[in-house]
This record gives C-alpha cells, structure tokens and sequence, in this order.
C-alpha cells in the first residue's frame, strides 16, 4: 500500500520528461496512473466490506516507537476511490483544457504530487504521518491554485488558503501531537479502541479546539469560508478536483475519522453541528447572487461542506449514513458541473451566467452532462442527489425541528442555485459570446458525462453502492452497520418536504431578482465579515513586519550583538536567580598559583586596554596580549597543541592586522557616554554570567570526566596516540566536518568576491 500512496509522487518527479516525450497524449498516458490505483483500491472490496481492514505497517522511526501505517477501511476506501477515479477523468479533461500550456510539465507534477499526499491522508493510520500528508495538500494546492502565477488575483488566492489552511495546519498538528502523547499511542485505530483517555484527560477541550482549527479551516467552515470562493482562480481542473471531490472534504475526512476518539461528547456535538448548520445555511444563501459560474459552485461546495460538518456533529446512525450517502452524490455531481462550467469558459470565453444562454444547441454533449449534475444537485428523482437528500432528511427528521429547517432551507436555496448554474447557460436564446460555442473534444467532456451516469444508475440502482457506504459509515460509528437505500420510499414526510423544497426552490429561482435586491442591504455586512478580517490581519501582519525589521535589522552589528546579550543575559540571569542552585560553587583561592594569578591579572588588564586603546594599533596589540595569555593557560594546563595553534593564529591576525589597520583613517568613537555605559553593563551582565556557568559546571560532576574517558580510549578505538587528533577526527569527526565545510563555503565566498571584483575591474 505504501507503493501506492508514494508512486505518485514518483511519478510527480518524472512527468516533466515523460510530457517531453508524449506531449500530445500526456492527460491520457498520466490518467493511466489513477486508473490502475483504482482497480487496485478495488482489488481489496470484498475483504473491506466483509469487514476486515487492511492493514499495513513499515517501520518509521524504531527508537520514538513510530510506525508508517495504513489502514484501509470502509472510510478510507471511499475517500481513495474518490480521489482516483475522479483524479483520472480530471486528468485527462486537462489534457485538452490547458492544451498549448506553456507550464502544462509542471501543472502534471503539482496535480500528481497532490493526489499522493490526499491518498496519504485518507490512508495513514499514524497520526504524524497523517499529518505531514496533509500539509502536502497545503503546499501541493498552494502551487495549483497559483498556477496562473502571471496574474496577481491568482498569487493573491493562492497566498490565501495557504495562510488560512496552514494556520488550521499548525494548530492540527499541536492537537495530534497532544491527542498522541494523552492517549499513550498515535495510532489512530489504537486511539479509537480506548478513547476514553483522551476524552476523561483535562486537556481534552484543548486537543478538539486545536483539531476543529485544522479541520474548519482545510474544509472551509465559517467563518474560514471565504478563502475557497477566493481559490476559483485557479484553472477549472484544479477546482473541480481539489474544491469539489478531494481537498476540500480533507476537513469532513479528519472529523469522520476521529469521530470514534473525539465525538459523542456535548462539546463536539455543540461545536460541530453549529458550525456545520451555519456554514451551510449561508453558503447556500451566498451563492444565489453570485454571476461567476464557478463562484456559484464553490459556495455551493461550501453549503455542502457544512452539511456534511453538520451530519458528523450529530452522530447517530441515520446521521452518519446520510453523510456517506450525500458526500457520494456531490462528489459525482459537483466534479462534473466544475468540468462543464470549465467547458463552457473553455469555448465561449466567458463564465459570467448573464452573457450565457441557449448553449444547449451548440453544446448538446456538454448540455446532457449539466442538466444531470444539476438535477442530481437540485435532489430531483431518479438521480443520486435525491436518495443524498433523502437521507439528509430522514436523519435530521429524527433530531430536531432546528436542524429540519435549517436542512430545507439549504436543500431549497440549492434547488435554485443548481438551476442557475446547470440549466440557464442552456436554455433560453441564444446569445452573443466571446467566442463561438461548440461540444469540446471527447476528453473534455467524458468526465461530466461519465459522472453523470454514474448519478443515474446510483439513483435507479443505489444498492449497487449500498454495501461501500455502509462500510464506511461502520468506519466513522466504530461498529458494524448496514443499512437500506431506495429510490422510493413510498408517500411520507420525506417525500412531502422533498415536494416542498423543489415548490420553494422554483419560486426562489423565478425571484431571485426580488432576492438580491434584499442582498443589496447584507452586501455591507459582507463587506466587513470574515474576507475583510482576512485583509486587514494580512495587512497589520505586513506593517508589524516592516516595523520588526526596521528596529531588529537596522544593519548595525553592535546593536544586534546588544540584543542578543541583553536577552540571553535576562533570561539567563533570571533562571539562575529563580531556578539555579548557586550553592555548589566552591571557590578554592589557595589552589591558584602565582603564575596563573599573573597570567589572569595580564589577561584582563589587556582587554580592558583593548576596549579603552585611542589607536587601531593599540587596540591590536593589546588584543594580541588576550590571546598570547590564553595560549600559555594552554601551555600550562598540558595542551600544547592547542597551545601551539594559538600562538600562530595570534601572531598571524597580529601581522594582518598591523598591515590592514596601518591603512585605515584615525581612530574615531562615535558612541556617546551614556551608550558607553549601556554597553560596558551589558558586557559585566554576560561576563559574569558565562563566569558563574563556569563555576557552576565545574562544581557539580553527575558523571566521570570525559577526558579520562578519552585517555583510556584514544588509542584503542581511534588507533592514535595524540589524544586531541583521535577526538577531532574520531570522536568529534562530524563537528570537524562541520568546521571544514563552514571554511570551504566561506573560502569560496571570499573567493566569488575576489573575482567578481577582480572581474568588474577588467570590465572597466
């Protein structure tokens, strides 16, 4: 299983070269890809919906107890099969949708890159590993919807759902880690077998609040709504796969998934359902005075986006079922309108539904394809969309009457919101475009038309996807369930709020005029709601950094050295005086010789000549004066070598000094007395600082010295008799490769510098 969750970023790093070599059939050879991880993710039905998870397990991370772990169960199978069976049919309309691309290579690595990380979400039984895939789908997604990254409305999109989805993404992956370290696992289907320890710890409000901030924000719920209307930037093939069948629905899969650790409890089912009930009830709302084609689909994604939030909030077995049910249908009809509205921008130029109408006599293939999709939309027999709606009533009938209105209202508003983007662009006379309309090629318009019949025969047959749906309703329940879907239930109050829906739908679409002259006064409060917020936090977010860098990058190295101290020697200090234990320094003055008394006293009279020196060649020699005191403590204390190293790169900064400084202006101080000062108690601060960290390592010993550890070993494990050699190169080998390569990448600096210096003077 882990081959197929990796191929495709595999495959991801060789599409450039493989469209080099099939330009003209790449959308068909690289469709070839999800095609055959769908007959695979098939290949194990029988044994899912018997009931038996597949279950695999690599390992990670042996020594922090991680495994990479997959678990296929009825969830997850549903969720893959979206994701490649819809991957294959958007792959191969773009093909011919950005025929001609020039950056058509890149759109193939970023969209493959995209359907890998989705299937590791809905396949990773590990949390961080879930975790790290779904911040792939940020990134991945980031890259897609600034694919037009000439046009500043794209990279503005695009900088926006990576903002707000990577936001929810760090709160995510502070609520997994929490979750893990409380429930002593961070194997998901080990949490859901004992969630009781995460749900009965203190810190259990904390982990959901952090787990609702990354599954709101990916799945767009009020009030992070806004950003997915934003992202229809992006071409039509990214907006129908990620906005409508994958994504998206990465929020509603982590809710559904730790549905068995988290829910049941009246914090989740508050939270949940309220926000899933707002989001849907407004989406709706929104999106039926919307005139971009695409626009009205996202906010119509986004009303079903809440539905399916809503469903999961409530819980119980009709809620849940209704969930799959619906979450099937709009997976089949909202990937197939995104390809028609695609297909109508394609060949008219234009997605603005008030310059489309009569399509249906130029665009007869394409005409077939939305009127499916959008009477499966609308909940109109015998389509899918109708058993979707009729579960969603049949599950919010058996709650209560808020969420039942709440429902139709929704349900109602989404009647006339599939009329006017599946059916107007058709009907009526035709009119005047752009570009002159005809059916696309085959490629583009398989896809609506296969979905569709898919729509049809799920809703004359819905047995036929009975049996996946109740595997994955089993998944998010924790329990074996089954359940009976129809396309008939006889006459009853479902049938009659159906009636009623589509009555109201008809007289909101045949008014619609009338309701957006009411919207002209909510227009102000969404001019100020949760896209206006975004603006200006993005906006003080841009001036606090201007600021912070105007007071911390001044470019003044002596204020940055100030800085640094100043705040390492406040925390410091306040630890030491709070937390630290001075009382083990042991200050034994009869130990110290005269000669080092003399050595130290030399020592400290020279640097404070150094700072105090009027000349750049005092200041140098008494330099010199630290370091020669220094390399004799060496000498003293048995460290020749050392020693030895000290006394030649003393004597030869002195000499380069001498000669650099010899050329320079006279000494001038431009700091006043009182930064003197300032800087003089800053220096005291961290000297005595480092001073008592000294005294206090070397009074408190947990372990025998190190260096009796190295005596005894030097020569038998590192076959050499110079102590300090054996330790740079055996002991230390990776510290000294280190300090070799900061040299080298400095050497080569210098070396740039001189030559393109070297260069510029030739030029001249």
């Amino acid at each position: 299983m882990i081959v197929a969750v990796l191929s495709g970023f595999v495959l991801a790093l060789l599409a450039p070269s493989l469209y080099r070599v099939s330009a003209r059939w790449a959308g068909c050879v690289f469709s070839l890809f999800p095609a055959v991880l769908a007959l695979y993710f098939l290949s194990h039905m029988d044994a899912v919906l018997a009931g038996e998870a597949v279950r695999v397990t690599y390992p990670w991370v042996p020594a922090m107890g991680l495994e990479l772990s997959f678990n296929l169960d009825g969830l997850g199978l549903l969720f893959a099969l979206a994701i490649t069976v819809v991957g294959t049919l958007i792959i191969t309309y773009a093909g011919s949708y950005l025929h001609g691309h020039p950056s058509l290579p890149r759109f193939y690595l970023f969209i493959l890159m995209f359907m890998g990380s989705m299937l590791g979400v809905v396949l990773s039984d590990n949390l961080i590993a879930l975790f790290v895939f779904w911040e792939l789908t940020s990134v991945t997604s980031y890259f897609l919807i600034g694919f037009e990254h000439d046009k500043d409305t794209a990279r503005a999109a695009a900088l926006q759902a990576l903002l707000v989805t990577g936001t929810g993404g760090l709160a995510l992956m502070a609520g997994v880690l929490l979750m893990g370290q409380i429930g002593g696992s961070f194997e998901i289907s080990a949490l859901a077998a004992d969630n009781a320890a995460v749900q009965e710890h203190r810190l259990y409000p904390l982990v959901l609040a952090l787990v609702f901030a990354g599954a709101f924000t990916k799945s767009a719920q009020v009030p992070f709504h806004f950003w997915l209307p934003s992202a229809m930037e992006a071409p039509t093939p990214v907006s129908a796969y990620l906005h409508s069948a994958t994504m998206v629905k990465a929020g509603v899969y982590l809710l559904a998934r730790f549905s068995p650790v988290l829910g049941g409890s009246d914090i989740w089912f508050y939270v949940v359902t309220g926000f899933g009930a707002a989001t849907m009830l407004a989406s709706a709302y929104q999106a039926l005075y919307q005139t971009d084609l695409k626009k009205i689909l996202a906010y119509s994604t986004v009303s079903v986006l809440g539905t399916l939030t809503m469903l999961i909030g409530l819980g119980n077995k009709l809620a849940i079922q209704a969930a799959m049910v619906f979450l099937m249908a709009h997976v089949l009809y909202k990937a197939a309108l995104f390809l028609v509205a695609g297909s109508i921008d394609h060949e008219t130029g234009t997605r603005d539904i008030r310059q489309l109408g009569g399509l249906r006599k130029t665009m007869p293939i394409i005409c077939a394809g939305a009127a499916i999709g959008a009477l499966s939309m609308a909940g109109l027999p015998p389509f899918f969309g109708f058993v979707g709606k009729e579960a969603l009533y049949e599950a919010l009938t058996h709650d209560n009457m808020l969420v039942t209105a709440v429902g139709v209202l929704t349900s109602m508003l989404l009647f006339a919101v599939a009329w006017l983007a599946g059916i107007r662009p058709f009907s009526g006379e035709e009119t005047h475009t752009p570009k002159h309309p005809h059916d696309p090629p085959w490629t583009m318009w398989l896809g609506p038309v296969f979905l569709g019949c898919l729509s049809v025969l799920f809703g004359v047959m819905p047995v036929l996807p009975e049996a996946l749906l109740s595997a994955a309703a089993s998944s998010v329940l924790g329990q074996s369930v089954s359940f009976h879907l129809a396309l008939w239930h006889g006459f009853n109050t479902l049938l009659l709020l159906s009636l009623a829906t589509f009555a109201l739908g008809v007289l909101v679409y045949l008014n619609r005029a009338t309701l957006q002259r009411v919207t002209e006064f909510a227009l102000p409060v969404v001019r100020c709601g949760p896209s206006h917020g975004y603006a200006l936090w993005l906006r003080f977010l841009n001036w606090s950094a201007v600021g912070q860098t105007r007071v911390l990058q001044n470019g003044y190295l002596r204020l940055y050295l100030a800085t640094i101290m100043t705040v390492t020697a406040v925390l410091a200090w306040y630890t030491f005086l709070t937390e630290a234990d001075v009382g083990v320094v042991r200050l034994n003055w009869g130990d110290i010789g005269l000669h080092e008394w003399v050595l130290g006293i030399v020592a400290l009279v020279a640097a404070i000549a150094t700072v105090r020196a009027q000349t750049f060649l005092r200041a140098v020699m008494a330099l010199g004066v630290v370091g020669y005191s220094v390399a004799l403590i060496f000498v003293l204390y048995g460290a020749p070598d050392l020693a030895m190293t000290q006394f030649l790169i003393e004597t030869l900064s002195l000499i380069l000094f001498v000669f650099v400084f010899y050329y320079m202006p006279p000494f001038k101080r431009f700091s006043t007395r009182p930064v003197m000062l300032r800087h003089a108690a800053i220096g005291t601060a961290v000297g005595a600082l480092f001073t008592l960290l000294v005294l206090v390592a070397t009074s408190v010993q947990w372990h025998p010295t190190i260096s009796t550890y190295f005596s005894a070993n030097s020569y038998l494990m590192g076959q050499g008799r110079n102590i300090v050699n054996v330790i740079l190169v055996d002991f230390r080998g990776f510290d000294t490769l280190g300090e070799i390569t900061v040299l080298a990448v400095a050497g080569i600096g210098v070396y740039s510098l001189i030559r393109l210096r070297l260069g510029k003077g030739r030029n001249s």
